[in-house]
């Protein structure tokens, strides 16, 4: 196999596309489901519909990276070519080149490093990770246009040491281990074979309750829905609802767990309020996630609930007690925990 076989390259880049396709837009559906423009609306169902988009984000970023890897070894010496720019299409191809490399390599790193919660950088990872991600996709847009005449009109390689499938085949194998390795956390049924996932079937925590600096919970906690307050003992006397929904963070994990409480909706109709977009504040003090909107959607869905319990049993502080808010198909994130107030907006 000759490192600069066209046709090769062509389909490593093909698989590449797919993936980094897939990742892209799965990616602005977790952006929009996180900070909905008005347009659009993320919907509550299937109860496990952000557990799929976000479990195949990571997966096919998982992916993209053997793959990356692979097609940059089919062409790498045509990066080092004479005369380093011989047209306006030679400098087009590479000039997209480099910032799809480094774009490329941007996103798949970060998006390791933050699947692992480990934050080495300056910068706040999601803005940063959703625009770099356009200027890739925008690079790889121009590097296709550039070259699809070119890949067309390639002849057939010659001879070499290791043949097209051969590479192929070992090119595939790589894919299916790295996914294999890591992608437990995403796919529940993986998890016995996903060596290098790091989260268990247990029920994680992102943020604890000392860190939120919610180091303990008086007596005197009410909960306030308008101009109502409840205390947790008039919580606990309403009709409680159960319901087994999934919690799916950003980073790929995501874990199922039996909550009940009471549906965010009858708190609504009792303090009088209309069904609205939310706003769920926590006694969380600061932290860009102490408060969230959840969409008048999610505020009527009989199994969006301020719950009281978890697997039977009482809230766990780290868990977000005395009371969490869990809708069905919601961010991790939103998923706002020691709420303190509802406000319909």
């Amino acid at each position: 196999m000759r490192r600069s076989d066209p046709h090769l390259a062509a389909r490593v880049g093909l698989w590449l596309g797919v993936a980094f396709g897939l990742c892209f837009a799965t990616g602005l559906l977790s952006h929009a489901a996180q900070h909905p423009p008005g347009w659009f609306t993320w919907p509550t169902r299937p109860v496990s519909l952000y557990r799929i988009t976000q479990g195949v984000h990571v997966v096919s970023g998982v992916a993209a990276i053997p793959l990356l890897l692979a097609k940059l070894h089919t062409v790498y010496p045509r990066l080092f070519q004479r005369p380093v720019v011989g047209s306006v299409r030679h400098a087009l191809e590479r000039g997209s080149v480099l910032v799809l490399v480094g774009a490329a390599f941007f996103e798949l790193v970060t998006g390791l490093f933050n699947a692992a919660q480990n934050y080495p950088w300056g910068f706040f990872f999601p803005p940063a990770h959703y625009a770099v991600a356009w200027v890739a996709v925008g690079a790889l847009l121009v590097h296709v246009a550039v070259k699809l005449p070119l890949w067309r009109a390639a002849p057939e390689p010659r001879r070499a040491t290791l043949s097209r499938r051969g590479f192929l085949l070992t090119t595939g194998g790589a894919v299916a281990v790295a996914v294999l390795a890591t992608a437990g956390a995403s796919v529940p049924w993986l998890r016995r074979v996903s060596v290098l996932a790091t989260r268990s079937a247990a029920l994680p925590v992102n943020r604890t309750a000392a860190a939120a600096g919610v180091r303990r919970v008086g007596d005197g906690w009410r909960l306030r829905v308008g101009a109502r307050e409840f205390s947790l003992a008039e919580l606990a006397a309403l009709p409680q609802t159960s319901a087994e929904l999934p919690i799916a963070c950003v980073e790929g994990w995501s874990a199922s767990a039996r909550w009940t409480g009471v549906p965010v909706r009858d708190l609504l109709a009792l303090a009088g309020l209309p069904v609205g977009d939310v706003r769920v504040e926590s006694l969380e003090r600061d932290g860009l996630y102490r408060a969230s909107t959840l969409p008048a959607a999610h505020a009527e869905d009989p199994l969006t609930l301020l719950a009281l319990r978890l697997d039977g049993a009482p809230l766990p502080l780290d868990h977000g007690y005395p009371c969490r808010l869990i809708a069905p198909s919601r961010p991790g994130v939103l998923q706002t925990k020691w709420v303190t107030s509802l406000e319909v907006r």
